[in-house]
This record gives structure tokens, C-alpha cells and sequence, in this order.
């Protein structure tokens, strides 16, 4: 099919990518503008404009489509089958929705409609869901509210990061979106009424770990903040960064010690009193410092020892 690609992150340059190997014609790719990233600052592309580029796509970068009348024309005159639209990060006006025979059809990584909007994966391991998914959604005007044209599920495991769950929901959005186009016309179906949760943008304020908080909670907390913001902990005037953790919630009993306080602290972790359970911390950082395993973090910092206490 001849197609028009929004999106931006590696999310999106994962179903690129796909649409590429089996063939499609990518006319024409809409991408966010160039942002300065790294220690220098200098301005990077996104991952879909290197892949495009490569493949020797047009790119247009505009900063909004609702008045960037030039855009809107150049999006009409590809004259495409389809536009497909993966963590794009603009708004489409209800024109370019309209523009293509099939419309917008969007790669949602949630099993709408769960988790509409910014942070899907984030708050989907946030939470403590057992299980997500990814969506092909027909883009209408409201957030995500689309009709659902097909899914695929995956269970959450305990041990998935945003990051794990990124790139498997990210190959799973990319095959889905390749067997849609195949079936298409399909049916669309949509969204029930109940079961509506909003998925907002992470906030780096969200990173401090609260320790009157159940261990699950936190765990969870630290998985769903690791690759970003990487979940914080403060220690006699430091901001540690904690990458990786293991709970122990035997009977979810209330410690008897002050949330916060080292239990234990060897080779294996620093175990800290929670407001149910215990957490053991299994990788940690120094501000400035290298990630490390706690091993190895313990031998440079003496004071983190039993009966301290995190603030």
C-alpha cells in the first residue's frame, strides 16, 4: 500500500521499519522537530527520521499540522492509502484524519480503553497490571478514542521494566499493524464505555520512592520509572538513583521498624523497611557516579549499613 508514517521514538521506527520489509510504499513520513539531546546539547533527529532518511523518504518536520497550511497540502498531495500514526506526539486535525482512504490508523500500546494517552506502558506496570497489549486504533478527534480495529496481548511479568515492555510491545505493534494492512477493509469496533483509564505523562517528581509505601508498590514503581525518570531514593543528604529492586511482601505484614530503615545490607541488597514488606535495593547510584550492583555500591559507601535510615 502506498503510506503516509507519523511517529517519532523508537516505538514508532520499529513499525517503520516493518512496513519497510514487507514492502509498503512510505510516501511520505511526519516526524517531531530535531530536539537537543546529550551532554552537548546538539540537535538529534528522532529515530524515524534516521530511518527514513535512509530509506530515502521524504521527512517533514512541522511543529503543528492545526496551521502549517504548507504541511496539510504536502499530506493531501502524497495521496496515500493509509496514514499510520505510532507515538507520534502531535495533534492531527480532523483534516488529516480525513485526507487517506483508510484514515489514521494509530499503534496504541495499551488494550484500550486502558491506559489512553502519554505513558501506556509506564502506568500499565505502575499499577500492577497483570497483562497489556497493543491496539490498532482508528483515529477519531477525542484522545485515543478510536475504534479498535484489532489487539494483541502480552502478560506483564514480574520482572518487566518499561523498558523490557517497551520493546516487546513494540514488535508486537509492528506485526499487528502488518497483518492489519493485509485484512483491511476490517471492521472497526468501539471502545466500551466502561473500564477508562488515563495514562499521564511521567513526571520527574514522581521518581522519589515514598517508603511508607508497600514494597510491591515501590517495585513497581522502580520498574515502570527504569530506562526514565529512574526511581530516587534520599540517603543522609544524597539522591541515590534506584535501577533495579526485589520485594518481600510474605503476608504483606506491616515491618516493625520505621519505613525506611535498613534491615540488611551485604553482597545480595540493601533491604529497607517499607510501610508493608521489605524491599531489597540490587542496583544502585551515586549522584555523578556508575550504576552498580549493590555489592559493589556498598564498598564505597560505609554508612549504608543496618539501622540507617533513608529520608
Amino acid at each position: 500500500m502506498k503510506l503516509i508514517f507519523a511517529g517519532t521514538p523508537e516505538f514508532a521506527a520499529t513499525a517503520l521499519a516493518a512496513l519497510f520489509e514487507t514492502g509498503h510504499e512510505i510516501a511520505l513520513t511526519l516526524t517531531q522537530p530535531d530536539r537537543p539531546a546529550g551532554r552537548g546539547m546538539q540537535l538529534q533527529a528522532s529515530p524515524v527520521k534516521t530511518l527514513a532518511l535512509q530509506h530515502g523518504v521524504e521527512v517533514l518536520q512541522p511543529v503543528s499540522l492545526k496551521k502549517d497550511f504548507a504541511a496539510s497540502a504536502r499530506i493531501a498531495a502524497a495521496n496515500a492509502e493509509a496514514m499510520i500514526v505510532a507515538a507520534y506526539g502531535l495533534i492531527l486535525p480532523q483534516e488529516a484524519l480525513d485526507m487517506p482512504h483508510y484514515g489514521c490508523l494509530n499503534i496504541h500500546a495499551s488494550l484500550l480503553p486502558r491506559w489512553r494517552g502519554a505513558a501506556p506502558i509506564q502506568r500499565a506496570i505502575q499499577a500492577g497490571d497483570a497483562e497489556t497489549g497493543v491496539a490498532i486504533m482508528q483515529m477519531a478527534a477525542g484522545l485515543d478514542t478510536g475504534a479498535i480495529l484489532a489487539t494483541a496481548r502480552t502478560p506483564i511479568a514480574a520482572d518487566d521494566t518499561a523498558a523490557s515492555l517497551h520493546d516487546r510491545l513494540a514488535k508486537m505493534g509492528a506485526q499487528l499493524m502488518v497483518d492489519t494492512l493485509a485484512r483491511l477493509p476490517l471492521p472497526a469496533v468501539a471502545q466500551p464505555a466502561e473500564g477508562i483509564t488515563y495514562a499521564a505523562k511521567i513526571d520527574k517528581a514522581e521518581a522519589r520512592l515514598d517508603w511508607r509505601q508497600s514494597a510491591l508498590a515501590l517495585d513497581r514503581q522502580i520498574r515502570a520509572f527504569n530506562p526514565f525518570p529512574i526511581a530516587q531514593a534520599r540517603f543522609q543528604g544524597e539522591t541515590l538513583k534506584i535501577h533495579a529492586a526485589r520485594p518481600h511482601h510474605e503476608n504483606c505484614k506491616k515491618t516493625t521498624l520505621a519505613p525506611g530503615t535498613v534491615l540488611a545490607a551485604d553482597k545480595t541488597g540493601v533491604t529497607v523497611a517499607c510501610g508493608e514488606g521489605a524491599l531489597t535495593l540490587t542496583e544502585l547510584q551515586r549522584p555523578g557516579g556508575k550504576r552498580l550492583p549493590a555489592a559493589q555500591f556498598l564498598a564505597g559507601c560505609a554508612t549504608l549499613k543496618i539501622g540507617a535510615s533513608f529520608d
